[in-house]
């Protein structure tokens, strides 16, 4: 007789190889979780039935968990790595040494089956190591049943109960949730601070509490009718002393939070997509205007943000107050809103939403490539900012080039010489101000020069297609470029090398200016280790300005067309060469200026040299 799969089972193997032009494969999970928080004791149970589907050309004979919960003990890695950096988090610091036994986070795997039996497991700190008894064949399917129970710690790092502005819970990174297995193989980092990596797929959660906490959360509430709180416009009464049950649904995503607390205010806002963003915060006389304004500009925002960088597939997004700053997950964030400004409130907020595009679409492994998230999502807040300061929606003042601090900002950490190259492991980086600076600083400027390099018609058209091309496959760096390659009919794997890979510094400068007959000759010279493309932009004495772009020989093209205006494409400079001449034809008693670089989009280290006035003749 032959067995007829479920049709969430054939689902999990038919992968999502039609959103886009490229195919990769991708592992798959289904969760299904009923929890109880205790609200007395802090403690949470649970039980998880979790469908794993083997899209690899695998076999494999074992797995691995996360159980994040663990890195908040004594002398756990997190605890270690945080005491012996030179410049410690100061959420963290020495915080987790001193927790003590009933404030402590932790998860115990009570019991473990695959497909009904018994398996062997071991937990290493926040890594739980499964030896499977029956190995899973390529393209196949397992069910594994668990329970487990914890203890949410005292608020220290994204996750925890009762934070510095009093919200009771934020539960990110709280349940046993299952390693990524792609094509470079297993990724079972062990917590030590970082960000996540997860595997796509569909979440069915039930949270049990107190009926007198409010719960926001990843997906889109089932029993709104039953549960009130803000979700319906219905009166719901409850018991006092009663418990609810609430029950999520989340598709096609790679992680599950939820926050709860007795004194959120929660209210909402439709978009002109048919998105329904949720807040829920305290309330308070310094953050009342705040978060009352927020809905209304972040709706704003969400109709730039859709157009500029691609549809949200999920209908629902919430901004909750919780945490200990600003934290994206899928279809939510928590970020601290008890005394931000209304700049300040959608600052944040517009940061953690425009991860949904770089984080919970896209998702690269930000272990690995930090910078392909934190930068790019840096990238996009920056321009969603200047673009509601544009349209007077919140203060402060337009700009046609809102990177200039970004750019300065790439400056001093080449100063400080503490600069590390953004292949570093995001977990190995020397200090954390070489990781941040690095991954949201030079992260974003990496994609503003880039859009210098191919011009930005060639950009945007390029970083939608990455977009449409990428979304739900977990692209790597060489992914990213590829797309720009293809759209600009350029080679830039030298870019990568150069700007990623290394920390080789960009330096030019006008070198000489001088008569040949009826021409000038410009020359240029690269001081610094890393080669670029070159604009020169001359401005005559009779007002005309001429602009030129000097490629790389290595980028086998040039852009022709940027910021709206034609560029005249010289002859190409060789990498080798350390000098430059560029022939006007132009004599110089008729040139007023020449200057490098006009739109400030190259990451040169000193721009004081790459200004020349020409004397009056």
């Amino acid at each position: 007789m032959k067995k007829i799969l479920p049709l969430f089972v054939l689902l999990g193997f038919a992968h999502l190889s039609t959103t886009g032009q490229v195919d990769r494969w991708q592992q798959k999970v289904d969760y299904r979780m009923q929890i109880h928080l205790d609200v007395e004791t802090h403690q949470i149970t649970g039980k998880q039935t979790l469908f794993y589907f083997n899209n690899s050309p695998d076999t494999l004979d074992r797995i691995f968990y996360h159980l994040y919960l663990n890195a908040f003990q004594p002398g756990s890695m997190m605890d270690v790595r945080s005491r012996n950096l030179p410049d410690p988090d100061a959420r963290v610091s020495d915080r987790i040494s001193k927790l003590k036994p009933d404030e402590i986070g932790y998860l115990k795997v009570l019991s473990l089956k695959q497909d009904g039996m018994k398996v062997i497991h071991h937990t290493e700190g926040t890594i739980l190591e499964v030896a499977l008894p029956n190995p899973m064949a390529p393209h196949s399917v397992t069910v594994l049943e668990m329970d487990f129970a914890g203890q949410v710690p005292i608020q220290i790092r994204r996750t925890g109960r009762d934070n510095a502005e009093g919200i009771s819970y934020s539960m990110a990174q709280w349940y046993p949730k299952l390693c990524e297995y792609d094509y470079q193989g297993w990724h079972a980092d062990p917590y030590v601070a970082r960000e996540f990596y997860g595997v796509w797929g569909n979440y069915d959660v039930q949270i049990t509490l107190n009926q007198a906490y409010t719960v926001a959360a990843t997906g889109i509430l089932q029993n709104a009718d039953e549960i009130g709180h803000g979700y319906t416009s219905a009166e719901v009464r409850h018991k006092r002393k009663d418990e609810l049950t609430w029950h999520f649904i989340a598709q096609n995503v790679h992680d599950f939070v939820w926050a709860a607390d007795q004194e959120y205010t929660h209210t909402h806002i439709l978009t002109e997509d048919g998105t329904m963003l949720h807040f829920f915060y305290q309330e308070n006389e310094r953050n009342k205007d705040a978060w009352e304004a927020a809905p209304a500009i972040l709706a704003q925002a969400w109709s730039y943000i859709i157009k500029r960088f691609g549809p949200y597939p999920y209908g629902s997004y919430s901004f909750i107050q919780g945490g200990d700053g600003g934290m994206e997950y899928p279809m939510a964030t928590l970020i601290t809103g008890a005394k931000r400004s209304i700049g300040s409130l959608v600052g944040v907020s517009v940061h953690e939403l425009m991860h949904s595009w770089y984080q919970m679409m896209l998702a690269t492994n930000e272990s690995l490539y930090a910078w392909m998230d934190e930068g790019f999502t840096t990238f996009a807040s920056t321009e969603v900012m200047n673009e509601l300061r544009r349209t007077n929606s919140i203060p402060g003042n337009y700009t046609p080039m809102p990177f200039v601090d970004l750019y300065n900002g790439l400056r001093n950490l080449i100063k400080s010489g503490q600069e590390e190259p953004l292949s570093t492991h995001a977990d190995h980086f020397s200090t954390n101000y070489a990781y941040g600076s690095g991954s949201y600083t030079k992260g974003a400027v990496f994609l503003k020069q880039l859009e210098y390099i191919v011009g930005e018609e060639v950009f945007n058209k390029a970083l939608l297609r990455y977009y449409y091309d990428w979304r739900f496959k977990h692209p790597n760096a060489e992914d990213f470029l590829r797309v720009f390659e293809k759209e600009a009919k350029m080679e830039l794997d030298w870019y990568l090398k150069y700007f990623i890979e290394s920390t080789r510094v960009i330096e030019y400068l006008i070198d000489d200016i001088k008569a040949a007959e009826q021409q000038t000759l410009v020359t240029l010279k690269r001081l610094g280790p890393m080669p670029m493309p070159i604009d020169v932009e001359v401005t005559y004495k009779d007002g005309s300005v001429s602009r030129h772009t000097i490629p790389l020989r290595m980028m086998l093209g040039a852009k022709k067309m940027d910021l709206g205006q034609t560029f005249k494409v010289e002859s190409d400079w060789p990498w080798t060469n350390p000098t430059y001449v560029l022939s006007l034809d132009s004599p110089i008693d008729k040139i007023k200026s020449v200057r490098l670089d006009p739109s400030l989009r190259l990451a040169d280290f000193d721009l004081e040299n790459n200004f020349r006035e020409l004397e009056e003749n």
